[in-house]
């Protein structure tokens, strides 16, 4: 993970959860302890893909450093275009869930469209490079779930 605020994933997993903690304590909302495991699932998924995903089929961590050097089908990208992008979600999800912050759903609902978005450019990206072999991933394995 790249320690920089325009790093989407230092935000996602340190900076939102910092401010929306900080919210929190001043709020003195009370936490709802049994939606932690859903922030370890998010960041879990999100390492996991991006680890199996560089394996199997190199390039940067991210597609904003550039484009891995084959379509990779199996794992978690089996069951969706964009795991590393839904991990994200999936925090965020269980963040706002953790605190019922003001903060963290308005944060949640912004970012999900942001990122909706940025894998609809990624996949326009990714059928440019890849032409038919992507096409036909995108047809068998959904965006999301």
């Amino acid at each position: 993970m790249r320690v920089s605020v325009s790093s989407t994933s230092t935000r996602t997993f340190t900076l939102y959860p910092a401010l929306v903690l900080a919210e929190q304590a001043v709020a003195r909302r009370p936490l709802h302890l049994r939606w932690l495991p859903a922030l370890g699932a998010g960041y879990g998924l999100y390492r996991f893909a991006g680890a199996y995903r560089i394996a199997r089929a190199g390039g940067p961590p991210g597609m904003s450093q550039g484009m891995p050097e084959k379509v990779i089908d199996t794992g978690p990208y089996a069951v969706t275009r964009n795991p590393m992008y839904l991990g994200h979600m999936v925090f965020l999800s269980g963040l706002a869930l953790l605190t019922r912050s003001p903060f963290a759903v308005a944060l949640l609902t912004t970012v999900v469209p942001w990122f909706d978005d940025r894998a609809a450019h990624d996949e326009r990206r990714l059928e440019k490079a890849f032409g038919p072999d992507y096409v036909a991933y995108r047809d068998r394995v959904p965006r999301w779930l």
